[in-house]
């Protein structure tokens, strides 16, 4: 024989038989849906105060009804919150205390909804906050990016492809593409934002109320833009949290490629830049290890992130409208996911204005694999040569650079002048690292002047959002 349990829930009246206790905790979403408490509340107060407003609820019903949601929610703040997993859900343990403290004005409140609408305007409340406060650390982290850029406008350091020295750029113009990585991300983030702020409430369980409510009115209270038009729709769709959850998964996967070259960087191939003692650790056994634990954490949490994605859709994926128990199963991927990127963002938004960059080491490094060859090339088709033609003359003269264990900048004027005629004692402006950053002076590219005014320009843009 199964084990029941009395049942204390407020939809009993139907039922001939306590629920069995083990499909209560089976079923029960209160251990992880009680941190959207304080957006339940703020539904709440604003649906009583419309059902007020509509003839509904009387002065004192609803006086008593703000009195009782205020004690509620000091009792959650100072921890003494009768949380009980018989309720199920925040929003019946909410209403269930709230009518124990102030009788029958409590039984009233649920006038006019469902629980289904409910949570869909308590996620909707709860995501709006965490983007807010998403939002604000991937500025703070755009912040120490562009100061490092404006910093490091003219250090010098090799630029890759295929993980492969290719042509010299600047640490400035480095921090700033990243820079653009996160302002798409912001981007996405005030689009989602956008999209979500809409109001369920009133949308009840799946076709509407008889009661005459007034929905303009809770949206606006709430802060929402305006009411969702279909009531099966509010209720049983969760893309908005689907959209937020790429979003940050795209989020996480910009900060493991800057975890990447971090990662690269600090190690002692490469010593490109030092990170602070603070956010690196040591080994227990091997005493000169300085471990960057704060990046390679990043870099391995993208793929929570990722996977929450992939559960939110294949949890959305087969659902017949309206609404459905498998949504229940929405809110701890998504929970997990705002907690993951906000910490990501936070640790690197602390770490990346003291990234310190070696300069002298990133200079020589610029200097290897023939990184000017290209610009050898274009001061070759500057003097009259076709590109093709200039590619295979700059092709020879690395390989005799290769030969002799010589950089182009360090070859003798006639050595270079031994591969073509058209090249004068002027090439070797061209053939330094000073001089190849210099000459990409334009809308996007490294030339320290070019890096310096992004960054101002990127700058400005941040203070006024």
């Amino acid at each position: 024989m199964s084990d029941q349990s009395d049942n204390p829930s407020l939809w009993g009246g139907r039922f001939t038989e306590a629920t069995d206790s083990f499909v209560q905790r089976f079923t029960a979403s209160v251990s992880f849906d009680q941190r959207m408490a304080e957006q339940d509340i703020r539904g709440s107060l604003a649906h009583a105060r419309m059902l007020n407003d509509a003839g509904i609820l009387s002065e004192e019903e609803l006086k008593a009804i703000e009195d009782g949601l205020a004690s509620v929610q000091n009792e959650i703040n100072n921890g003494d919150f009768p949380w009980s997993i018989e309720r199920e859900d925040v929003h019946m343990n909410i209403e269930a205390r709230l009518t124990a403290l102030i009788g029958e004005a409590g039984k009233k409140l649920h006038t006019g909804r469902s629980r289904n609408d409910q949570v869909a305007t308590d996620i909707r409340l709860y995501l709006r906050d965490a983007i807010d406060a998403i939002s604000q650390e991937l500025t703070r982290l755009q912040k120490g990016l562009v100061g490092l850029a404006e910093t490091h406008a003219a250090t010098i350091m090799p630029g890759f492809t295929h993980l492969q020295g290719a042509q010299p750029v600047t640490f400035g113009h480095h921090m700033l593409a990243w820079n653009e990585m996160l302002e798409r991300d912001y981007g996405r983030l005030v689009d989602c934002r956008t999209r979500l702020n809409q109001c369920p409430l009133g949308a009840a369980a799946l076709a509407g109320t008889t009661f005459p409510i007034n929905r303009a009115q809770t949206a606006a209270a709430l802060g929402f833009d305006f009411p969702t038009r279909n009531s099966l729709d509010s209720v049983s769709d969760r893309d908005f949290a689907i959209e937020f959850t790429a979003a940050a998964a795209l989020i996480l996967t910009h900060l493991s490629r800057m975890s990447e070259e971090l990662i690269l960087w600090t190690s002692a191939q490469f010593q490109f830049v030092e990170l602070p003692d603070r956010f690196c650790t040591g080994s227990s056994i091997m005493p000169q290890k300085k471990n960057p634990d704060v990046p390679e954490l990043v870099r391995g949490k993208t793929g929570r992130v990722n996977g929450h994605l992939i559960a939110l859709l294949t949890l959305m994926k087969g659902q017949p409208l309206a609404y459905n128990k498998d949504n229940q199963e929405d809110k701890e991927p998504l929970f997990d996911c705002v907690d993951t990127v906000l910490d990501c963002l936070r640790a690197f938004a602390d770490m990346v204005p003291h990234v310190t960059p070696q300069k002298e080491r990133l200079r020589e490094a610029a200097k290897a694999g023939f990184a000017t060859a290209t610009d050898l090339a274009d001061y070759l088709v500057g003097k009259g040569l076709a590109f093709r033609d200039a590619h295979e003359v700059v092709g020879k003269a690395v390989a005799e650079g290769v030969k002799q264990k010589l950089d182009l900048s360090d070859m003798p004027l006639a050595t270079l002048q031994g591969f073509s005629p058209l090249i004068e004692s002027d090439v070797f402006e061209v053939l330094t690292v000073e001089g190849s950053v210099a000459s990409r002076d334009h809308l996007g590219g490294t030339a320290p002047a070019q890096v310096q005014l992004a960054a101002n320009n990127a700058g400005k843009a941040l203070e006024i959002r």
